[in-house]
């Protein structure tokens, strides 16, 4: 009988009796926070991992634990990845893929939350550039890196509720800026990447997926000060429909369904969907409802017109 998890489930609780050894995961983002906490779990299981950072001083400290609980074999790389360029994007992709060693499972976790509004090194909206454009260039440049039967897990969030992607005006260029505007877009863009993803690689038995790790207090809300953080859980709990009062998630319970979806959920299961507290969220189209997944986010052809507009403003075909 297959084990049942929930919201207060914890990475090594996934993952209890999963022998990962012999298996290569590659994680973004594993210099603070739940990108650690993935490449701890995973290693201590036996995979080796491949961590990608911008800083990599920062990621040599911030992954001191990964390497001591490391176990089975397993180990820990860590390569130089800068999301908010593509420049860099793209020499991290041509490494790897030089390297010709292929992966099992892609956490695509690395991102930014609610910043001012700003641009890229390429002039992207930097949250839009950041989160959605520069995995997706990544991703896609190393995509004849995933075996048969490897997956993608794109860290979203249930921020895309606060809004759609704009197709016509990405960069803000005519639509007034709001931090968790601007959020909500790259957080329904990694969604709608998956479900794409998923789309062109299953018939290869490659699967994708869109996780929301829930709330925590990580380094991503670094730009949020104490007042505009209260201003936002009094938003949740306002709301009329969805459950019980906001809490926030520890770490390891944050990480769980980015294991859960990558490593121990039948692949036909999540793949093209988006998973929430280790289970597949049930599509909600009600705005004060707080669990689910809107519509939108799930639309296959606003899947493939964001394919194709991220081509057009990354400046390559895939």
């Amino acid at each position: 009988m297959a084990k049942t998890f929930g919201a207060q489930s914890t990475t090594d609780e996934v993952l209890d009796g999963v022998n990962l050894a012999g298996k290569r995961v590659l994680v973004t983002g594993v210099s603070a926070g739940l990108g650690v906490e993935t490449a701890r779990t995973l290693a201590a299981h036996g995979a080796f991992v491949v961590g990608a950072a911008r800083d990599l001083t920062k990621a040599r400290r911030a992954t001191e634990a990964v390497h001591a609980d490391a176990a089975r074999g397993g180990e820990l790389q860590l390569v130089e990845l800068d999301l908010a360029s593509l420049k860099s994007v793209r020499a991290c992709a041509d490494a790897l893929v030089a390297a010709g060693q292929k992966f099992d499972l892609v956490i695509a976790n690395a991102g930014v939350m609610a910043t001012p509004k700003g641009k890229t090194a390429d002039g992207f909206e930097t949250q839009f550039g950041t989160n959605h454009l520069g995995h997706f260039l990544f991703v896609n440049r190393i995509a004849s890196l995933f075996k048969p039967g490897a997956r993608l897990v794109n860290l979203s969030s249930a921020g895309h509720r606060y809004s759609d992607v704009d197709l016509d005006d990405p960069n803000f260029e005519r639509t007034p800026y709001t931090e968790f505007g601007a959020y909500g877009r790259s957080k329904t863009a990694n969604i709608l990447f998956a479900v794409e993803f998923d789309h062109r690689h299953k018939a290869n038995g490659v699967r994708a997926t869109a996780v929301h790790p829930g709330g925590i207090r990580t380094e991503l809300s670094r730009h949020m000060t104490p007042e505009a953080t209260q201003k936002l859980i009094d938003s949740i709990n306002a709301s009329q429909k969805g459950g019980a009062t906001f809490q926030f998630k520890t770490i390891p319970q944050g990480a769980a369904t980015s294991v859960w979806a990558g490593v121990v959920a039948p692949a036909d299961a999540v793949g093209g969907r988006y998973c929430e507290d280790c289970h597949v969220a049930e599509i909600v189209d009600d705005p004060n409802f707080r669990g689910g997944v809107r519509p939108y986010a799930l639309n296959a052809e606003r899947a493939k017109a964001l394919w194709a507009k991220s081509e057009e403003m990354v400046g390559e075909r895939f």
